[in-house]
């Protein structure tokens, strides 16, 4: 399994079961997706934990009263086939209640990023 693959099913599978906080392994690239989602507004504040060396991330899960914030998401670029988008073909989600990740030249970076950034790159998930 891959890594954001990995990293979606965690935040599905501990909204699902109202937990408040979720834990990640720790890497660079899960750090920087991981960011991305927390610039969305999906998760919350991002510690690592760990002695000396971080060995893990976790993440709180915004809550909007008692239901979560995350509702579901979907894989878009997957290790055997890759999917890319100009910034020109980078449309809302949900009609603007959720957000697409972008792999870009500048870091992974949410829709509304990219636009403001005006950089395309390989379509990562969607997430609402």
């Amino acid at each position: 399994m891959d890594l954001i693959s990995d990293i979606i099913i965690r935040i599905k599978n501990a909204a699902e079961s109202r937990k408040e906080t979720v834990s990640f392994p720790h890497s660079k690239s899960s750090l920087s997706v991981l960011g991305a989602i927390e610039r969305a507004g999906f998760v919350e504040v991002l510690t690592k934990k760990g002695k000396k060396t971080p060995r893990h991330i976790e993440a709180k899960l915004v809550y909007l009263g008692t239901t979560p914030r995350f509702k579901g998401a979907s894989r878009i670029s997957k290790l055997s086939k890759r999917v890319y988008r100009k910034i020109k073909d980078v449309t809302p989600v949900k009609n603007g209640f959720g957000s697409l990740m972008l792999s870009t030249s500048k870091g992974v970076l949410s829709d509304k990023e990219a636009k403001k950034e005006n950089v395309g790159g390989e379509a990562l998930f969607s997430i609402w």
